[in-house]
C-alpha cells in the first residue's frame, strides 16, 4: 500500500510525528499530502524558537490551534531587554528587524484562533500589555498563560487578566520586571482561583524615564539630609 492510500486520520497522525519544516517538504510531494498539511485538524500545537520562525511559511494558523509556545532563549534577548533610551544605534538597529514580529503573528492569532487553551511566552521583549489584552478578549477560552522575560509587561496585563479571563486557571509572569507586587496582589484578590507564579517579578528594579530616576534621586537625597 502506497502512503497516499491511507485515510487522513492515519496521515494526520504520521504527520504529527514530524516538525514543522519536514512536514512542508513532504507535503511538496505531492496533492495528496499537501491536503494533509492544510488540513487545520493537524495544527493544533505550535511551537517556536525564535522570531524568525514566525515568517516562514511551514505552518498553518487556524481555529483547531489549542497550544501556542513562542520561546527565544538566545543570548541576544538581552539587547531586547535593554531599556529603549539606554540602546545605542547597533541595538536600537538590531530590534528594530523583529520589534513587531511576534505582536503581529499573536494580532494574527487573535483574529484566526479564538480555541487557543494555553500560550506561552519567554524572551520576547518587545510584546506589550495591549498584545496580551487583545488576546485575552479574543481568545475567551484560554485557560494557561505563561509569560516569561517579556520585559514591556506591566500590572495592565494584569488587571486585564482579571477582567478578560474567565477561564484563565493558570499565571506565570515570571522575571517581568515592571510587574509589581500590587498588580500581583490585587489578581490574588479577585480571582483567587488561579494558579498564580511571578518569580522575582516584583523583586526586580522596574523600568523608569531618565527624568524619572532623576526626581527619585533628589528625593533620597533630601530623605537622607533630614
Amino acid at each position: 500500500m502506497h502512503i497516499t492510500q491511507l485515510n487522513q486520520e492515519c496521515l494526520l497522525h504520521l504527520f504529527s510525528f514530524l516538525d514543522k519544516n519536514s512536514r512542508k517538504n513532504l507535503a511538496k510531494t505531492c496533492h495528496r499530502l499537501l491536503e494533509v498539511f492544510q488540513d487545520p485538524l493537524l495544527w493544533s500545537l505550535l511551537n517556536f524558537h525564535s522570531p524568525v520562525e514566525l515568517k516562514k511559511d511551514n505552518f498553518l494558523l487556524g481555529p483547531a490551534l489549542k497550544y501556542l509556545s513562542i520561546c527565544w532563549y538566545s543570548e541576544r534577548v538581552k539587547v531586547c531587554n535593554i531599556e529603549d533610551w539606554m540602546k545605542n544605534s547597533f541595538q536600537k538597529d538590531f530590534c528594530n528587524r523583529h520589534e513587531n514580529t511576534v505582536s503581529d503573528f499573536l494580532l494574527d492569532v487573535c483574529n484566526r484562533c479564538p480555541n487557543l487553551l494555553s500560550l506561552t511566552l519567554s524572551g520576547c521583549g518587545h510584546v506589550t500589555d495591549d498584545c496580551i489584552v487583545l488576546l485575552l478578549r479574543s481568545c475567551p477560552k484560554l485557560r494557561t498563560l505563561k509569560l516569561e522575560n517579556c520585559v514591556r509587561i506591566t500590572d495592565r496585563t494584569l488587571q486585564a487578566a482579571t477582567l478578560h479571563g474567565g477561564s484563565l486557571q493558570t499565571l506565570h509572569v515570571d522575571f517581568c520586571r515592571n510587574i509589581t507586587q500590587a498588580g500581583i496582589e490585587t489578581v490574588r484578590e479577585k480571582r483567587p482561583s488561579v494558579t498564580l507564579r511571578a518569580e522575582r517579578s516584583a523583586n526586580m528594579i522596574p523600568d523608569s524615564q531618565p527624568e524619572k530616576k532623576l526626581v527619585l534621586e533628589k528625593v533620597s537625597r533630601k530623605l537622607v539630609q533630614l
